[in-house]
């Protein structure tokens, strides 16, 4: 299905869907995915309104960590990645009878893999009913993929939406966007409510505080203004926020609006009605993975001519609209991509890879990928996966790699997770690895960065950033969740309760809590964590094997610069940095024993890293430690 931006559509498939299935069909349930949390738990919310169910028994949804249905459940929305997880146990995916595959034309690594393996299970379920949903011109391109199939139009803005263009690039986006709100807000005599957006979390926060108080600075005269940010991490009850109506008239005639400030979760997955402005700067972020040197950031980089044709059609949706793009129409045609870039042509593929194989499909050459992945990214995750053990030398899924895909988390987090029993340290690695899984816990406004870093040195722990969040954990916990403390100490209380219902769910696989014994966690953690520097004679940090110039991120607890550190993540911003990074000693660990393809000195670059483990390897091979 093609359907114009604008249309009020994506509840109505489902609608028909429910209403028709189960007298036609003999499956049970209705599978609709969505490639991001938020959506799935709202329009799943929305359609539960309209036939007047409560959500969990006959609609329900299903996301990372979180489930709300029941037997009950007929219609069940889940993202993309939890619907391929199913199918690494069910490969036919037998519970279903319809698939609904929508905002497709996003090309989420999940999507995209799961279109290949739907594909391949059509064939051999003539019964299965897969609809493909996207909101963009290339929709063409998945008719040729399925063989052909069927392609339903349904044409129509509903709405015009008029376009406005910036006549100079703006040097300071968000300065001209804030700016953009307040004269629309200010000037504009229709009703309406604006919509804005912008790139993360953090602009998003600082947008919403610089609006609200350039607006009470207005003086009473000017119409009340409900500012409210939307972001993938906000909890469920936050994000339902943005379908409150706007603040009403004053009795001096003044127009209330409300204004939501949205990173591109509200460019298709989500629906305001009552927006009538849209602004938008241009940009979004995006996943870039080099894997030359194995690095995955999240950069800041210009939308595709769809994306922006996407955010003009929320403008429309209950009257005419109009769009303010904060770039030249010359930008808009001559420099703008037609449509964004997979995700699976600039990610990391180690997770993808482990999945696939889960799945049964060991000639990953051959699969049926809508773009096929290049082939050195391919080769890197399965090196990566291969140093964890997950697969053999032969490519093939191990006993271990079975496991770890039962996980929904990256297969380094995995292993260490599983590896933890052996080690009798599961209680903590369950807390480490949820605190990782979730946002920075560590809040640092900007008008009290004095206060907020002396907080967090009162949970620092000497070895470094792990043991630090296993700190803020532990007293989270200790202080009864409470958000006060939170507040008080300058820690984000949403990302921990998302931590402490990661660990929840991570319970659930069945994992035996032990006490730890502090080696054995360091001994772990490096184990499974392959991600080494060192620090070089001329005072900066190489990562090890990939021989890359970094420093240690801002953030760190750490009040020295150990000579080996372990990190969680390189971030590549102006510099190179490493973040969460742990002090660590390459005496403690068998390193050859641990890793020997991944500690294979041939392989190595010559540095000072390299020198330092031969000799490190020379001792351990000549017996002169024998205990660790």
């Amino acid at each position: 299905l093609y359907v114009w931006t604008g249309l009020f559509f994506k509840t109505k498939t489902e609608n028909l869907s429910f209403q028709k299935y189960p007298c036609t069909c003999g499956r049970s349930l209705i599978a609709c995915t969505q490639p991001r949390r938020v959506a799935a738990m709202s329009v799943a919310q929305r359609v539960a309104d309209e036939i007047d169910v409560m959500l969990g028994q006959e609609v329900g949804y299903s996301i990372r960590f979180e489930d709300c249905s029941s037997a009950k459940t007929i219609l069940k929305y889940m993202t993309d990645g939890m619907l391929l997880r199913e199918a690494m146990n069910d490969p036919l995916l037998e519970r279903y009878g319809v698939i609904i595959l929508d905002e497709a034309h996003e090309r989420t690594l999940a999507t995209d893999i799961l279109m290949g393996v739907l594909k391949e299970v059509v064939r051999q379920r003539s019964d299965l009913k897969v609809i493909v949903m996207s909101a963009t011109l290339d929709a063409g391109k998945f008719q040729v993929y399925f063989d052909s199939c069927p392609l339903l139009t349904i044409p129509g803005r509903t709405h015009p939406v008029e376009i406005f263009y910036t006549p100079e690039p703006e040097r300071d986006y968000l300065e001209a966007a804030i700016r953009t709100v307040i004269q629309i807000h200010m000037c504009e005599e229709e009703e309406g409510d604006c919509l804005l957006f912008l790139t993360g979390q953090e602009e998003i926060d600082e947008a919403c505080k610089r609006i609200k108080r350039e607006v009470d600075d207005l003086g009473p005269e000017v119409g009340d203004i409900k500012i409210i940010p939307l972001y993938s991490t906000l909890p469920p009850q936050q994000q339902q926020r943005i379908f409150e109506p706007p603040p009403p008239r004053k009795p001096n005639g003044a127009i209330g609006r409300k204004v939501v400030v949205s990173t591109n979760i509200a460019e298709t997955s989500l629906t305001i009605d009552g927006v009538v402005f849209v602004i938008d700067p241009g940009f979004a972020k995006q996943k870039v993975y080099n894997p030359r040197i194995r690095v995955e950031s999240l950069l800041v980089t210009a939308i595709s001519k769809a994306s922006a044709q996407q955010r003009a059609g929320r403008a429309g949706r209950t009257r005419p609209g109009k769009c303010f793009r904060l770039y030249t129409e010359k930008a808009y045609k001559t420099e703008m991509q037609d449509n964004t870039y997979p995700e699976i042509l600039r990610s990391n593929l180690g997770s993808v890879v482990l999945q696939l194989k889960k799945l049964g499909i060991d000639d990953l050459v051959h699969f049926d990928f809508m773009d096929p992945p290049a082939p050195e990214t391919l080769m890197r995750a399965l090196e990566l996966l291969n140093y964890l053990a997950a697969l053999n030398d032969d490519g093939d899924l191990t006993e271990l790699g079975s496991m770890m895909a039962e996980f929904p988390l990256d297969p380094q987090l995995a292993k260490m997770v599983i590896a933890s029993c052996e080690f009798n340290c599961s209680n903590e690695i369950l807390s480490i690895t949820a605190m990782l899984s979730v946002p920075q816990c560590f809040v640092r406004p900007t008008e009290a960065k004095k206060a907020a870093d002396e907080s967090k040195m009162r949970f620092a722990h000497i070895d470094g950033d792990h043991l630090t969040l296993l700190n803020v954990y532990h007293a989270f916990k200790q202080n009864h969740e409470s958000n006060q403390w939170c507040y008080d100490n300058f820690v984000n209380y949403r990302s921990l309760m998302s931590a402490d219902n990661v660990r929840q769910q991570l319970l659930l696989v069945g994992l035996v809590l032990k006490r730890i014994l502090l080696l054995s966690f360091f001994k772990l953690f490096f184990w499974t964590s392959l991600q080494v520097a060192h620090l070089e004679r001329t005072g900066h940090y190489l990562t090890v094997k990939d021989n890359q110039v970094v420093q240690l991120h801002p953030s760190t607890v750490l009040d020295h610069k150990p000579e080996w550190v372990l990190y969680n993540e390189f971030v590549l911003t102006t510099k190179n940095y490493i973040r969460t990074c742990t002090d660590i000693k390459p005496e403690w660990y068998v390193l050859v024993k641990i890793a020997p393809q991944y500690y294979e000195m041939s392989n190595f670059p010559q540095c000072e890293a390299k020198r330092q483990l031969e000799r490190i390897i020379a001792k351990l091979e000549s017996k002169e430690y024998s205990q660790y």
